[in-house]
C-alpha cells in the first residue's frame, strides 16, 4: 500500500466526520430556529428544545468518538446480544402499550425515561444492520439455498418489522425492511426468493393498510393530496406551502411562519420544511447534497474496508441513514406518503441521534482499519461506490 493511497482513504473518514459535523452543526441552528416559538408557548423558555437538543448531542459525539476507537470487527462478537437487547426493547413497548403507557400521539413507540424516553425502535435498527454483516459472512456457503440462506434471515426481519408496525410505526419498519433487503442483495441472497418473499406478503401489507388504523387515509391523501387539505392532508399541504413559499433563497433565517402552530412539530419530522422556506431550494439543495457526499464517502470506506464483514456493515450503516434521509424529504415535499421518520443529524431526537451518532462512529472506525488495510478486498480501490457492489450471485471470497 503506497502513502498516497493510505492517505486517500484517511481523507475519506476526515471528510465524513466534517460533514456530519457540518450536519449536526445546522441541524442545531434549524432545530432552534424551528422550535423557539413551540417551546415558549409550551414552556414559557423559548429555549427548551435547543437545551434538551444540546445535552443529547454533546453526549451521543461522546459516545461517536467512543466508537470510532473500537475495532468495528468486535462487534460481531455482540451481534447477536445487541439482537436480542433490540427484540426486547421493543417487547418492553408492547407490554406497556397494553396498559397505555408511553402513548404519545397515539403510537407507544418509546420507553418513559427520567428527562426523556427511548426508542427500541432505533437500537433494533443499528442491531439487525451489525447482526445481517455477520450473519450473511457466516452463512455465505448456504446463502443461495433458500431455506439455509434466506429464511433465517428474512424470519429476523419480518419478526422485528411486525413488532415496529404494533406500536404502530409502519415507516420505520418499512425503513428497516428496505435497508435490510439491501444488505440481503449485497450479501448474495438471491433475487427471485426476494421478490418472491415480497409478492407473498402483499395482502399482508394490504391488510396493515387498508383495513386496520389509519394509514388507508394517509396512502389517500398522498394519492389525492388537494381533496382533504384541512383534515388529513393539512400536515403535507402545511409543508408543501412552506416549501414553495422560501423561493430561491428563503424568508430569512428565523424568520418562517409556519413553525408558529401551522406545521405540527416543526423541529422533529418537518424541519426539512422549515428550512425550505427560511433558507429556500439553496438551503434544501445544500442538505441533499450533503446527504448525497455522505452517501459516498461511507460507500468508498465500504469498498476499502479490510474485510467482508466491514463492507457489509458500511454499506448497511450507510444506507440505513440514506434511507431515513431520502424518505424525511419525499415525505416533506408530498413524494411519499406522510411518516413519522426524523431527519438524520438534523432533526431534533433522543434516541435516533444517538444510534445514528453511533453509526456514524462505526463507520469511522471502518475507515480507520481500512486506511491501515487496504489490501483485503483487492481492485476495489478504484472503482465507483455504485460499480463496487457485488452483483447479484457475489459471494465473498
Amino acid at each position: 500500500m503506497t502513502f498516497a493511497s493510505e492517505q486517500g482513504d484517511r481523507q475519506t473518514w476526515i471528510a465524513l466526520l466534517l460533514v456530519v459535523a457540518c450536519l449536526i452543526g445546522f441541524g442545531t441552528v434549524m432545530i432552534y430556529s424551528s422550535s423557539s416559538g413551540l417551546a415558549q408557548f409550551r414552556f414559557d423558555n423559548g429555549h427548551f428544545f435547543l437545551k434538551r437538543w444540546t445535552i443529547r448531542m454533546v453526549i451521543s459525539l461522546g459516545v461517536m468518538a467512543v466508537m470510532t476507537r473500537v475495532d468495528y470487527r468486535t462487534l460481531r462478537k455482540t451481534a447477536r446480544l445487541l439482537l436480542a437487547a433490540g427484540f426486547f426493547g421493543l417487547l418492553i413497548v408492547l407490554i406497556l402499550k397494553v396498559f397505555g403507557i408511553g402513548n404519545v400521539r397515539g403510537a407507544n413507540r418509546w420507553i418513559p425515561l427520567p428527562g426523556g424516553a427511548f426508542q427500541p425502535a432505533d437500537l433494533m435498527r443499528l442491531a439487525l444492520v451489525i447482526y445481517l454483516a455477520d450473519s450473511l459472512i457466516r452463512r455465505q456457503q448456504f446463502i443461495k439455498d433458500f431455506q439455509q440462506g434466506f429464511m433465517p434471515h428474512a424470519i429476523i426481519i419480518g419478526l422485528a418489522m411486525g413488532m415496529i408496525i404494533l406500536q404502530p410505526d409502519l415507516g420505520t419498519a418499512l425503513a428497516i425492511g428496505i435497508t435490510c433487503t439491501l444488505m440481503l442483495f449485497l450479501g448474495g441472497v438471491r433475487l427471485q426468493h426476494v421478490f418472491a418473499t415480497a409478492f407473498a406478503l402483499l395482502p399482508i401489507l394490504y391488510f396493515i393498510i387498508f383495513i386496520i388504523g389509519y394509514r388507508k387515509e394517509r396512502v389517500l391523501t398522498f394519492l389525492f393530496p388537494a381533496d382533504d387539505v384541512q383534515g388529513t392532508g393539512y400536515h403535507v399541504a402545511q409543508s408543501l406551502l412552506a416549501l414553495g413559499s422560501g423561493g430561491l433563497s428563503g424568508v430569512g433565517l428565523g424568520q418562517g411562519q409556519q413553525k408558529y402552530f401551522f406545521l405540527p412539530e416543526p423541529h422533529t419530522d418537518f424541519v426539512f420544511s422549515i428550512i425550505g422556506e427560511e433558507l429556500g431550494l439553496l438551503g434544501t439543495l445544500g442538505v441533499l447534497l450533503s446527504f448525497l457526499i455522505f452517501g459516498r464517502l461511507g460507500f468508498r470506506i465500504a469498498r476499502t474496508a479490510p474485510d467482508a464483514f466491514g463492507y457489509m456493515l458500511a454499506s448497511g450503516l450507510t444506507s440505513l441513514i440514506l434511507v431515513y434521509a431520502f424518505i424525511n424529504m419525499g415525505v416533506t415535499t408530498g413524494l411519499l406518503p406522510a411518516t413519522g421518520l426524523p431527519l438524520p443529524f438534523i432533526s431534533y431526537g433522543g434516541s435516533s441521534l444517538l444510534f445514528t451518532l453511533m453509526a456514524t462512529g462505526i463507520l469511522v472506525s471502518i475507515g480507520r482499519q481500512g486506511a491501515r488495510n487496504k489490501s483485503a478486498l483487492p481492485n476495489r480501490s478504484d472503482m465507483s461506490p455504485l460499480r463496487a457492489f457485488p452483483r447479484p450471485g457475489h459471494t465473498f471470497g
